[in-house]
């Protein structure tokens, strides 16, 4: 899973562009069954959010936690990053926000969905929950 944690200023972001955004980041995950990504947007109130010690209501931090992947070489994390970077500069430095990210990746062996530990990748499983797009009994 990708859960993605967006701390952002109140005003950011309509509703509209929060669906949007969620969807594109989905759109990087082809890989994944779409179940797996996850977007939460938490608005923050200039008087709660500092940087650098001052109010700061132009500034949007991303924390993403990965599990269902691991990147392995740099080369597909730089291309990821890119690839964020592509997808988040019309919502965010387009707008005069300032932002900053990360990834965290946790062992796919420290994951469950529903108590149940997912299908390993590209297992005929794990093909079966993308294509449903949810959770469902597994062969082995």
């Amino acid at each position: 899973m990708p859960l993605w944690k967006v701390y952002h200023p109140e005003h950011a972001f309509s509703i509209e562009d929060k669906h949007a955004i969620a969807q594109r980041i989905t759109g990087i995950y082809r890989d994944l069954p779409p179940f797996y990504v996850g977007v939460v947007f938490e608005a923050v109130a200039k008087s709660s959010y500092y940087i650098g010690g001052e109010p700061a209501d132009d500034f949007v931090r991303i924390s993403v936690d990965h599990i269902a992947r691991q990147m392995k070489d740099d080369e597909t994390k730089q291309r990821f990053l890119g690839a964020v970077t592509k997808l988040l500069t019309p919502y965010l430095s387009e707008r005069g926000l300032r932002w900053e990210m990360h990834v965290d990746e946790t062992p796919f062996s420290l994951w469950t969905i529903g108590g149940v530990r997912p299908p390993l990748p590209g297992t005929d499983d794990e093909i079966r929950w993308r294509s449903e797009n949810r959770p469902s009994p597994t062969s082995a």
